[in-house]
Parts: C-alpha cells; structure tokens; sequence
C-alpha cells in the first residue's frame, strides 16, 4: 500500500488530507489549504456583479471559466490581483506549492465556528494547485464544496495499517507479537496463545480468526460518517443527477434544481459506479502487471549489461595487450636487426683496423730499414741493394694508394623505422560492428495466402541495433522436403507465386550481414487455397509452429519462382474482375459428377477425362512496357511492330491443364507465338527464341514449334480472325500440345517438360488475344 500514499496527500501542505473537499475538477484539498490559496477578485468579477449584468452563466461552469481565470497560459504560474479588500496594501504570500495566499490579515474576533465554517473574504476566487482551473465562490464559500468522506476513510484506514505491530493480550511476560484477532472475543493472540486459550473446538470454533491489521481496522475505526447536501446540511444524499455528476438529497428535487436532469437512485447509481470502476480497474491492472513484467525485463536487463560489460572490458583488454604483445615482438625484431647491423660495422672497422695496423708496421719497417741503408758509406754494397729497395718503396707506396686509406664503413645506420601508418592505424583503432543481425520476427498480421501464392512480410526485433544487410527467405517444396532459398534482398515482404494448390508450405527467414547469418525465424506454416472457384480468397494467416530454429540444408533446383516488379523484391499483384472465374490445377476434371463441359469439340471429348481447365488473367507486372492490357487483363495487344511477351499470372508445376486463347484482330498475316515459359523469359523477342519458352508460331497458312531459337515440325493450317489456340500441358506426362479450332496442330510438340511454366503469348500490334472462359454446363 506504500505506492497509494502520494493518492493520500495534499498538493498544498503535502501531509494527509484534512477534512478533504472535492473540487468542481475532481480534485481534492484539505478545507484548511482550501482556504489558504483563496485570492479576492475586483467586485466586477464577483458573482453577483455577474449576474446583475444578466450573464447568466454558473460559477461552475468551466466553458467560460477563461474569463474569470487568474491563471494565464501565457504566465508561468498563478496571479492575485492588487490587494484584498481587508489589507489592500499586504503583499500576497505562498503556500508550499508556490501558490498564492492570504495574507495573515487583523486576528479574527473570538469566535467557536471552525475554520471551515469561518466566513470567507467576499469576491473570493480559488485556484486548483493540480489543474489551474480557477472559480469564483458563491455566498456559501467553501461549505459550498462536498466533503470526500471516502478519501478520509481510505486514509484512516491506511493509517492504521501503518501504526506499531500489536501485541498479544494474553502474555505474562513480554507480550509476544499477534498473529490473528477474534472478532468474537475481540482478542488479540499469538500462536501459543491462541492454540491455549482459544482452541479451535467446541463453541470456539465457529468463530472467526482474521488478521491482526483488519482487525485493529474494525476495532478502530470510528463510524462512517452520513454525507449531507452541501445546500441543506440537515439532509443527506438520496439521489443521484446523472447531467450533474453528483449525489442530491431530497429537498434539492423539491426545489426544482433538478427538476429537466435525470435522477437515479443513489444505490443503484453507486452499484454502477462500483462496477465500472472495478472493470476499468482490471484494464489497469493489466497494464500494472505488463508494467511489472517490463520492470522485471529491465532490471534483468541492467544486471545483463554489467555483465557484458565486464565481459566486453575483458575482451577489449586482452585485445589491447595482445596488439601490445605484438609490437613488443616487432620491437625486440627490429633490435635484432639494429644489433645484427651494429655487429657487422664492427666486424668490418675492426678488420680494416687490423689489416692496416698489420700493413702499418710492415711499412714503418721498410722505412726503418731504407734509413739505415742510406747511412751506410759503402758505395758498392749500397748499390748492390738499392734498386731492390727502391722497388720495394714504390709498391709498398702503390699498396697505400686509393681506397686503403678510405673507411670500408659508414658509421651511420641506413634503417629508419616507418612508424607512421602503424600510427594512423592506432588513431583509427575503433569499434566496427563485429555481431551478426537479430533474428528476424515474422510479421503473422500481414502475411496471407491467396490462390496458389503466399505474401509473407517480417521486421528486425525492435530492441536490435546491429544492422541487416538483406535477408534470406526460404520455403520447402510442399511435402516436407527440403528448404531452398526463395528471395534473397533487402526489402521485408515477398510474395511467392506458383505455389501448388491445397498444399502445406514451411517457411523461415534470417537476416545477414558481413560479419555472418542470424539464426532462422520460428516455421512458419502456409497452407495454399483448395477452393479456387471464388473470386478471390485470401485465408487467414496460420499461426506459427513452434519449433527451434531448424539448420539449413543444401539448396536444391528450384521450381519455385519469383516475379520482381522491382529490383530486390519480388511482389504480384492478384486481383479479379466480378466475372471472373479462377480455374486451376485444383479443380475437379471435367467429367466430375454435376458439372461437365461441351463436347461440341473434338479437344473437349478427348481431353474431359483427365484434364483440368485453367482460365487466367494476363500479368501487367511481369510483362513487356508495349503490351496493351484490356478488358480486366484478360484481351492484350502490343503497341510495337516487333513481338513482346507477356505472361499469364497463374503457374502450373503439376497435373494436366488446357487452356484457350481466342484471336479478336489479325491483320497483314503476322505470325504470333503461344505456349508456356519460365517467369524470367526474355521479353522483348518472340516466344521460344530462348531456352526458357516452349511455344508454337503461327501464321496465316502454316505453323511451327520453337524453343531454343530451334524450329521444327512445320504444319499446315493457319489462323485468321476469330481462331481459337488451345495449349495443352500434361506435366504428368512431361509433355505440350497445341490445338487449333480444337483440332490437334501436329503430333505432340515438346517432351520432357518438367518445372514451373506460366502460360505465354508473344505478339506484334496486328494482333489482339484474349483467354478463352470454360464453357460449363450444370
């Protein structure tokens, strides 16, 4: 209960209410602050010159109360005018809450009324310390606000709760704490006490044992006291005005205060109220424990961050000394080369010092000797030796010649250390995101399915802040096989088209960076469209399985495609005219029981006992820019001279399909294509002139089949206006046929068909096509 007690305390003096009265706003003060904050107003402002100037307006009613207001938007808090009509020449002083009020004016003469009771100034106007709302009292002053009787119970009650633990009644010595209170026996025990003296047995047993706080509250509480009318002090509340908002005794109807309001009984009104507030409360209490649960994620959240923060200052450390262990080693490197390089200067001076110390005294030899020959005063025996010496001189002489006398070393050092981009690297040393992306959250309220396709969309958590580079999105092939990559981007929706029909389809998610891959996203399950004889339907979304994130398997050829509207995101768009009627792989054959086609022709005879009629809409999203949609997608012509391909928007990877085309316009005999393609066929060429279409062109006299830019088995017979083009493709069997005017052009055009194909066209402005509707009979 500590949190209630700031509920419990007056804005103005800041202790427990005080005989609390309830202000026109709703707010609370105690009688005595009431009458501290009160200010007077010019005798203008006073309700009786407002009603002398035929205003009529309430002193309560808050639509005008701007104009009587003392407090100003435009202020920074409250204003008082000039002076008082007692002690006009006294400064105003402040309450606790910086609110004006009254000055201690002349000691009021004797009197026993309480300060409740007291009269107040005239023209008197009070503020609300919480609100600012500002009104002018009546001639009843402060009595004429109602007294909150339920604040001074809550606070009583709290109150006691607060006060010292209570003690045992029947101890001896040292009375020991109490446990529990008979309300019977209006007794206090402890334990050994109550087991002792209060057995639960006999006639004690039926009596009652509550808590020692709730029953110091009932022991203590003094008897509630009857609210009376504020206008008749005698009278208490009986009823209740609803235009109002507050309790009415009965002399208030009688004088017609009420008499156009609606009035309700006091009992049943305070039931309603107790039951509103009581479901208002539950609301409230909903967010109390979200609030809790969210302070408890915090908390949790504070103690996490010390912890990695420690780890972190661990990791960042030992990052630290290892860089300084690494440069300690290149440092004792570098010295060794410094020493190796000092050594070999060494070496070198020092040989040279030897070798030239060893040839110094071989010359200072010689010279020595050369002057003792020169002494000598033989000249026979002097010339006999002097051309030898002489000889000797010049080569010794030529031994001292360049480069002898030169140091073979230098004495500097030719290193200098680089430090400089090892410098720059140590200034640019800073934090790069090192952490892959959040898992991704699927977005379950903007996922749908629609037909044979799946829009799924997905976010980042919110509380993530390493940053996704795209995301990754895979789905397995409908039979709990393998998951393959879908879509590969940045954007976070993708819908994925040619799904098979009335099949369960896994998907999952994950988001990328440089630094790796985020775990998978929760499976989610999609479950495909049965019922394609609507209009349109979109299921609602499945919910998630709970499963752990599943490990990626090794992608396999996919049959599954994608149709980009723009780059790194694949989108379609589905819609259907009123009329339409969506005819695919998961329709019943045609020789089903209650429904069966004409069989005015040939290809509808043959083919009603296994194939599924398919009717579509051509695929503006997917087709070239010169091609002319019409008639809800379902006519196209082109605007060029040279033949564009456009796509069907329904694809089949499964079963047996037929499907029909009808020529509105041929002219000048251009040659159209029809057949089947892959979603990325080229566009701009005539179908079948690449590897990614299988198809039949078709002239006035003549057709032939291509895929691959390979033509093959010309046939006669051709098309003029009003001709019908029916494709046959019988995945079961991996093969296509073409039809015209339902008869069969041709043996069997293509084998080994296998994979997604769309339905395709290929033509110029001399040609308009449009899809053919099944001819159903009930």
């Amino acid at each position: 209960m500590e949190e209630m007690e700031e509920e419990l305390k007056c804005p103005v003096c800041g202790s427990f209410y005080r005989e609390p009265i309830i202000l026109p706003c709703s707010h609370n003060l105690c009688q005595a602050c009431a009458r501290n904050i009160l200010v007077q107003t010019p005798e203008s402002e006073s309700p009786q010159s407002r009603r002398a100037s035929g205003s009529g307006v309430s002193d309560y009613d808050y639509l005008d109360l701007d104009k009587m207001s003392l407090y100003s938007e435009a202020d920074s808090g409250y204003g008082s005018y000039g002076g008082f009509a007692s002690a006009p020449t006294t400064p105003c002083q402040k309450s606790p809450n910086g609110v004006r009020v009254f000055p201690p004016a002349m000691p009021p003469p004797a009197t026993h009324l309480s300060p409740a009771l007291a009269p107040v100034p005239r023209n008197s106007c009070i503020t609300c310390p919480q609100c600012h709302r500002s009104l002018i009292l009546d001639d009843r002053g402060l009595r004429g606000f109602p007294k909150n009787r339920v604040l001074e119970g809550v606070i009583d009650r709290y109150q006691q709760s607060k006060a010292a633990a209570l003690k045992c009644q029947l101890c001896e010595k040292a009375p020991k704490e109490a446990t529990v209170m008979c309300e019977q026996c209006d007794v206090f025990y402890c334990d050994p006490c109550r087991l002792r003296c209060h057995p639960p047995r006999g006639p004690l047993a039926k009596h009652r044992l509550v808590p020692p706080a709730q029953g110091r509250v009932s022991r203590r509480l003094s008897p509630r006291k009857v609210s009376t009318c504020t206008d008749h002090e005698l009278e208490n509340h009986s009823m209740y005005c609803v235009q109002c908002k507050m309790p009415v005794c009965y002399q208030c109807l009688e004088e017609g205060k009420h008499s156009s309001h609606e009035v309700k009984a006091l009992g049943a009104m305070w039931k309603l109220h107790k039951s509103q507030l009581s479901q208002a409360l539950n609301g409230l209490s909903d967010r109390a424990k979200e609030a809790k649960e969210f302070l408890v994620q915090l908390r949790n959240m504070v103690q996490q961050i010390q912890e990695n923060s420690v780890e972190f200052e661990a990791c960042l450390v030992a990052q630290c000394d290892a860089l300084i262990d690494a440069l300690n080693r290149r440092k004792a490197q570098l010295l060794a080369r410094v020493n190796k390089e000092h050594e070999h200067k060494l070496k070198v001076v020092r040989d040279q010092i030897s070798h030239c110390t060893v040839k110094l005294r071989q010359t200072t030899g010689l010279m020595e000797y050369c002057l003792e020959v020169i002494k000598e005063n033989d000249p026979s025996g002097f010339l006999q030796i002097s051309d030898a010496l002489i000889r000797r001189v010049h080569l010794t002489e030529d031994q001292w010649g360049k480069g002898t006398l030169t140091p073979r070393m230098t004495t500097d050092f030719d290193l200098s250390l680089d430090n400089s981009p090892l410098l720059q690297s140590i200034h640019q040393l800073d934090f790069v995101q090192m952490k892959v992306p959040a898992t991704p959250i699927l977005q379950l309220e903007e996922c749908c399915t629609h037909n044979n396709s799946a829009t799924l969309s997905w976010k980042q958590p919110p509380l993530s802040t390493v940053p996704a580079e795209g995301y990754i999105l895979e789905l397995d092939d409908g039979n709990g096989g393998q998951f393959r990559e879908v879509y590969v981007g940045k954007e976070t929706m993708c819908t994925v088209d040619g799904l098979h029909f009335n099949s369960t389809y896994n998907a999952r998610i994950k988001a990328f960076n440089k630094t790796g891959v985020s775990q998978y996203s929760k499976t989610l399950v999609l479950q495909t469209s049965e019922d394609t004889d609507s209009e349109e339907q979109t299921l609602p979304f499945p919910v998630p399985s709970e499963r752990l994130p599943l490990r990626r398997m090794s992608p396999f050829s996919s049959t599954l495609n994608l149709q980009p509207s723009f780059p790194g995101r694949s989108y379609f768009d589905f819609r259907s005219s009123p009329h339409q009627l969506s005819l695919h792989s998961s329709l019943q054959s045609l020789n089903a029981p209650g429904c069966n086609f004409e069989t005015q022709s040939a290809p509808y005879s043959q083919l009603g006992k296994y194939t599924y009629l398919a009717w579509f809409a051509f695929d503006p999203g997917s087709a070239h820019s010169d091609i002319i949609f019409s008639n809800d997608n379902l006519t196209v012509t082109c605007s060029s001279y040279d033949d564009r391909v456009v796509l069907g928007k329904t694809g089949f990877s499964k079963g047996v399909h037929y499907w029909e085309l009808t020529v509105d316009r041929y002219d000048n005999h251009p040659d159209p294509a029809f057949g089947v393609a892959r979603i990325d066929v080229m566009k701009d060429v005539m179908l079948g002139k690449d590897d990614k279409a299988w198809a039949m062109y078709v002239d006035n006299n003549r057709s032939w089949f291509m895929h691959n830019n390979s033509h093959t088995n010309r046939t006669e017979g051709g098309i003029t206006k009003g001709a019908t083009i029916g494709v046959l493709l019988d995945l079961n069997r991996k093969n296509l046929t073409f039809f015209i005017n339902d008869e069969q052009q041709g043996p069997i055009a293509f084998e080994n068909v296998e994979g997604l194909f769309f339905p395709a066209v290929s033509l110029n402005r001399n040609v308009q096509v449009s899809t053919v509707p099944p001819r159903v009979t009930a």
